[in-house]
């Protein structure tokens, strides 16, 4: 079984068309997704609905709950918050309530999904460091656990001690518990503006990363043409 985990898609319908034609390339069988489906671009009705057709585990993200209320975002940075005012006018009840009823964390076959971390899911802590990961391990009873949320794939090991590793290929080896952030499909911030995505080989105990070109011009300009903050169309580019 070869296991697609994507997630951070925040509205990027290009990037997760390119990603999901990636996947069945690579001969991927399956699909988890680790929240933000919406957020930030200018195609969360899309993202929304591919996704849910796609019948896969989910688990909510930051933006998806954020999109799916009706709280103040007054303490929120201002560009995330506008592009989240914006969300919520193109979804629907009904597409709000999907959102609403995700659940923060889910196991799927041998391991967890979550999008922030396993202490504490609903105040979306970001783990950056070996030493923001370590909490974590405390509250992992599956060998691997993946998430999302900072939008830079890592891969933290712990045996005898917590090491971050070079988020390429990783082989599961017995004694050790993994806790991977698999990257951002639709809003990279590792420097890198392609769409990242990891692909689990259960049959191999072997994660690999993928990095996917999609058209982000034309990203790009939907957001310009929706009338979103520029700066997300302009940090795209960037990988930032």
């Amino acid at each position: 079984m070869r296991i697609a985990l994507f997630g951070d898609i925040h509205a990027n319908l290009e990037a997760l068309e390119a990603v999901l034609a990636d996947a069945a390339e690579q001969g991927c069988t399956d699909y988890v997704c680790m929240g933000d489906v919406v957020g930030y671009n200018a195609d969360p009705v899309a993202c929304l609905e591919r996704v849910r057709a796609m019948d896969c585990p989910v688990v909510k993200g930051n933006h998806d709950e954020d999109a799916s209320g009706s709280h103040s975002l007054e303490s929120m940075n201002p560009v995330a918050a506008a592009a989240l005012e914006w969300t919520r006018v193109q979804l629907s009840d009904e597409q709000r309530t999907w959102l609403r009823r995700l659940r923060m964390v889910r196991q799927v076959e041998d391991f967890t999904v979550v999008h922030s971390t396993l202490d504490q899911p609903a105040h979306w802590n970001y783990v950056t460091n070996r030493f923001d990961a370590m909490s974590n391990f405390s509250y992992q009873f599956t060998q691997v656990c993946f998430h999302g949320h900072t939008h830079v794939p890592r891969v933290y090991v712990k045996t005898d001690k917590v090491q971050e590793v070079p988020a390429e290929s990783v082989m599961i080896e017995d004694g050790s518990k993994y806790f991977i952030n698999v990257g951002s499909v639709g809003q990279p911030r590792d420097g890198d503006w392609r769409a990242c995505y990891a692909i689990y080989d259960l049959d191999h105990r072997l994660i690999v990363f993928r990095r996917v070109d999609y058209d982000i011009e034309s990203t790009q300009r939907k957001i310009l043409e929706a009338k979103l903050p520029s700066m997300l169309a302009e940090r795209l580019a960037d990988g930032r």
